[in-house]
């Protein structure tokens, strides 16, 4: 489903073609066009060196945000290996508990009055 639809980038139309939602091309748009616009106002340079940048900061913030997630899912990882053994732990101790109440009824010692 390729969609197209027309955004403005300082002052100048593009035409995008995607498998997107207009919304989103959109909101692309607007995102190349808000910081293309931050940096012909603060830094001062023309277009060609607005539009370089602008790619060479939104990599640096892809990247970043790679490395983020990134580390994130090892996080998650670590959490789910603690988990697991967490839970072997639980399945050890709960046999061992079975087991000492199976010796101690052997014993006669237990009545069935569990608290």
């Amino acid at each position: 489903m390729n969609t197209r639809v027309t955004v403005t980038i300082c002052g100048e139309d593009y035409n995008f073609v995607a498998d997107e939602s207009p919304e989103y091309m959109e909101r692309v748009g607007a995102f190349v066009g808000k910081k293309m616009d931050e940096l012909l106002t603060v830094a001062k340079v023309g277009r060609t060196d607005a539009a370089v940048l602008t790619a060479v900061n939104i990599a640096d913030e892809l990247f970043k945000s790679y490395e983020a997630a990134e580390k994130l899912r090892s996080e998650i990882k670590n959490y789910a290996d603690e988990a697991g053994r967490a839970q072997g732990e639980v399945s050890d101790l709960k046999r061992e508990v079975f087991r000492l109440q199976q010796k101690l009824d052997a014993k006669g010692g237990g009545n069935g009055n569990r608290r």
